[in-house]
């Protein structure tokens, strides 16, 4: 009897472990497959200065396939998190696979048709649509798969999308562009993003009606859940004040980082005089502490509030941007800064998909944080306004200028958020 009782007892353990791993915890795996893919898209600045040289483009020209790649993407998520709520995550990541695909295959013609408008069609167009679509499934479902552990799981899906540079931008600046020239990379990219999606689309999904973890005992799940002020539909978030403010904070404090993103290779490589792979080097930087930070602020949030984390890493991106001409004078300090700044991106992204879960519920969760993203789509227009003020004037400064100031406001709307609506 007792040898059946340790028998039944093993088997229990056993499922109760399977669920945990490979159910469970294979959904913000999935997540940051797809937020990786999506990512690849964000090594961007390597392309700038071959653009320039190959076809003989200015850098508000090399740089305007990535900035409307941005738009598109932050304003197709609304659509994209309305179908993920409707169909699941599943058939929803599956198509932006294959559009993946098709974007970098078409991408890949920009020899015969050297146009920055070609690229707009079909890397910002096409690949925006694709990336709207994946990086769409990666925040709900692991929203719904871990109430006890909310911006621990979802950071760590959204971890992806920081953590391509960090890995793509010196393999584009270092390896595939010297040897298989801009149109090999970009055909490159579009075989490695959508097998990697259509896998990730395969293993994704929605936890059954009423599911709970399974290492939960019977009356204690309230006090193990991260708890929802509300659930909201689109219009009622819309309506919510809480919303707009929200809204103005990741939209300044997104143009910031996007500088970052789009200026800081060619920052490097025409002030400081760095080669383009050491200049290369400060986005990897940037892009790890972006990545690797996600989970790190993902658990912050968790434990200490999240607004309180977002209020003092804006302080820092504050600080970073304003003085960023001063300090950021060599490669050290330069790498430096995009730490600090990449820290903020981090905090951005892994924290606001959960605070949006938090004050609308997660019911609605797609296609209101698909809302909620269009700030980031708006931010997306600060490279191209970068670089048309440096084309100007032959200087970084007013850009950084600039997103130190939209980062600070940023930051007063968080205390905002913290002192009027009690949002920790």
């Amino acid at each position: 009897m007792d040898k059946v009782n340790r028998l039944d007892s093993e088997l229990h353990g056993e499922r109760k472990v399977r669920e945990y791993i490979i159910t469970r915890w294979s959904i913000p795996f999935a997540g940051f497959l797809l937020a990786l893919m999506g990512g690849f898209s964000y090594a961007w600045g390597v392309f700038i200065i071959p653009m320039e040289e190959r076809f003989g483009w200015t850098k508000a020209e090399a740089t305007l396939p990535f900035t409307v790649f941005v738009l598109i993407f932050a304003l197709f998520m609304i659509p994209a998190g309305r179908l993920q709520d409707k169909i699941g995550p599943r058939r929803v990541s599956a198509v932006g696979a294959v559009l993946f695909f098709v974007s970098y295959g078409l991408a890949a013609l920009v020899d015969r048709f050297p146009y920055p408008w070609w690229l707009v069609v079909t890397y910002s167009l096409i690949g925006g649509i694709a990336c709207g679509l994946t990086y769409a499934c990666v925040a709900p479902p692991a929203r719904k798969w871990f109430p006890d552990k909310p911006g621990l799981a979802i950071s760590f899906g959204v971890m992806g999308f920081g953590l391509a540079a960090l890995v793509f931008a010196p393999l584009k600046a270092e390896y595939l562009i010297p040897i298989y020239g801009i149109e090999g990379t970009f055909f490159i990219i579009a075989i490695i993003t959508s097998v990697i999606c259509l896998f990730a689309a395969w293993l994704i999904r929605n936890p059954p009606a009423g599911w709970t973890p399974s290492e939960w005992e019977t009356g204690n799940e309230v006090g193990k859940t991260t708890m929802v002020r509300q659930e909201s539909t689109p219009k009622e978030m819309l309506r919510n004040p809480i919303f707009m403010i929200m809204w103005l904070a990741m939209a300044l404090v997104c143009a910031g980082g996007l500088i970052c993103i789009g200026l800081i290779p060619s920052y490097g490589n025409l002030i400081l005089g760095l080669t383009p792979t050491k200049a290369a080097l400060a986005i990897s930087i940037f892009a790890g502490f972006n990545g690797f930070g996600r989970p790190v602020a993902g658990f912050l949030g968790d434990k200490f509030g999240i607004v309180w984390v977002m209020i003092l890493t804006y302080i820092i991106q504050t600080i970073t941007f304003l003085f960023f001409h001063i300090f950021a004078v060599s490669s050290p300090t330069l790498y430096i800064a995009s730490a600090l700044l990449g820290w903020g991106y981090a905090v951005t992204l892994a924290l606001f998909p959960t605070l949006t879960s938090i004050c609308f519920g997660v019911k609605h969760l797609g296609i209101n944080y698909g809302i909620v993203i269009t700030a980031f789509g708006i931010g997306g227009l600060a490279p191209a306004v970068g670089s048309w003020i440096f084309d100007i004037t032959g200087s970084y400064t007013p850009a950084f200028l600039s997103a130190g100031i939209m980062a600070g406001i940023g930051m007063v709307l968080c205390v905002v958020l913290k002192k009027k609506y009690a949002l920790s």
